[in-house]
């Protein structure tokens, strides 16, 4: 839950631009060197979207985002995903109240801001697949009646990689409903020393509050960023090519399945969020390429033999950039 001693911001602030920038130093109390995932989180709400945050165990997923609610004044749950999860216990079910002798509907933690649904690629795809009309609808149907999730909403999804024993890969089509997949790197040498010196010091990251972590924008400020977001120029230039990139995705050898256009809007989604982040109010062909890896990679799927070889979806991608002429 997001820490409720902390004064909510009500009013957005004059530049919404700059309450948003101030999360990565305000995340920076609590969490070390994951600047571009921060980022990357920042896109995400920018564009009403869903992130896919994949790593190793124990590299701050959960810590990140417990700390960005807080930054944000915005409520967050948490559901551990294991292999006998049901559905009702993401969405929430019927009740019979024997008092009243009638049914009553409890919500599930998926009513929240930012829903944190931890390593959801070890429970199985019917659980998995609970999530879908939320992420895509920002509702949840439950005996014929849609109930509408609070806004902001966003998922944010960790997953470890496959190799592990006891995970369910994720379907194309949820995979093609998160917007964007971060990769969480292990920290460098003195990243890592960083964060044992915090712990030696009395850190805990179960307080954020003394921690030092406070609000520093809010869900006013998200909305009028994101009006401001809407209202970027994009040129028929920078839009054919992003849609020469997509298709350029689909005629790969080392591809089995390109990006859809639902793909090719995210792209265009999120190369916008980072031109107004980079305080512009038109997007270049060089936003496209810093959103391309993270907005694609989880999009396309390799040919068996491509993989046997070592091939990555990562590097097909950075090829078709190589391959493909940008705008000038």
């Amino acid at each position: 839950m997001t820490d409720q001693t902390a004064p909510e911001r009500a009013e957005a602030a004059p530049d919404p631009r700059q309450a948003l920038g101030a999360l990565r130093a305000e995340i920076g109390k609590a969490v070390v060197g994951q600047d571009p995932a921060v980022t990357g989180l920042v896109v995400a709400l920018l564009c009403g979207g869903h992130v896919l945050l994949e790593g190793v165990p124990g590299v701050a997923k959960t810590l990140l985002i417990r700390t960005l609610s807080s930054a944000l004044s915005l409520e967050t749950k948490r559901i551990q995903f294991t292999p006998d999860l049901m559905p009702g216990d993401v969405t929430g079910s019927l009740v019979y109240d024997a008092r009243t002798a009638e049914f009553s509907f409890q919500p599930g933690p998926v009513f929240t801001n930012l829903l944190l649904a931890d390593e959801i690629n070890r429970t199985p795809p019917k659980t998995q697949a609970s999530l879908l009309e939320a992420m895509e609808e920002h509702q949840v149907t439950v005996d014929g009646e849609p109930r509408p999730l609070p806004v902001p909403f966003l998922v944010a999804a960790t997953q470890n990689p496959l190799e592990y024993e006891g995970t369910y890969p994720l379907p194309e089509a949820q995979l093609d409903r998160f917007l964007l997949k971060l990769i969480l790197p292990l920290p460098d040498r003195d990243q890592e020393f960083q964060v044992l010196s915090r712990h030696a010091a009395g850190f805990d990251p179960r307080d954020l509050h003394a921690a030092g972590v406070r609000p520093v924008a809010g869900p006013a400020d998200l909305a009028a960023a994101r009006a401001e977001v809407a209202k970027l120029t994009v040129s028929p230039e920078v839009l054919a090519y992003i849609v020469d990139l997509c298709r350029a995705t689909r005629t790969s050898p080392s591809l089995s399945l390109g990006v859809s256009p639902r793909g090719a809007t995210a792209l265009l989604a999120t190369s916008r969020a980072w031109a107004w982040l980079a305080g512009r109010d038109y997007v270049t062909p060089d936003d496209v390429k810093a959103l391309a890896l993270p907005t694609l990679r989880h999009r396309v799927q390799l040919r068996a033999e491509a993989e046997m070889e070592g091939v990555t979806a990562d590097s097909v991608i950075q090829a078709v950039l190589a391959q493909t002429p940008a705008p000038r």
